[in-house]
């Protein structure tokens, strides 16, 4: 009768060097994909920069501001936020909004700038109030601004 070979015998059983690559291996395909994703979200966020501080507000824009107060008022509510962007885009990074300064409509540039002069010439006289906020904080840093477009009654 023929011997019977072990099914395993063949297999190398793994050291604990082999183990130890193949962990270095998994955490260096992570570091990578984290890297290419990291980069990709630069690109993005280049590409918004750029955008921001050197097109206009679109007419797409617009509409998109008239659809989030039109859901706003749906729902019931008196104000909606309009329109968000980096407080790095403000001139001094977002200090003034989220210090409350009166003067923070100054630190605006590009489309956040072009937004508030519609407000000033459109929305202001038909009685909307705007305000600005800091909507974030990651690592404890001013995020994102917050423009917020505000039509409640005056209170009395």
């Amino acid at each position: 009768m023929p011997e019977q070979k072990d099914a395993n015998a063949d297999r190398r059983t793994p050291t604990a060097e082999d183990l130890r690559k193949q962990v270095l291996e998994r955490e260096m395909e992570e570091m990578d994909r984290e890297r290419k994703l990291k980069s990709i979200e630069e690109q993005k966020h280049a590409d918004f920069a750029a955008e921001f501080l050197k097109k206009h507000v679109t007419e797409e824009e617009i509409a998109m501001v008239r659809r989030l107060v039109a859901n706003a008022v749906k729902a019931g509510k008196f104000e909606a936020m309009v329109y968000s962007f980096p407080s790095e885009l403000c001139t001094d990074s977002g200090r003034a909004i989220n210090s409350g300064d009166r003067d923070w409509p100054s630190t605006l540039q590009g489309k956040a700038k072009e937004f508030f002069e519609r407000y000033q010439t459109y929305g202001k006289p038909q009685g909307y109030k705007l305000k600005a906020m800091i909507i974030n904080f990651p690592g404890g840093m001013p995020g994102d601004v917050g423009l917020f477009l505000n039509w409640a009654p005056e209170k009395v």
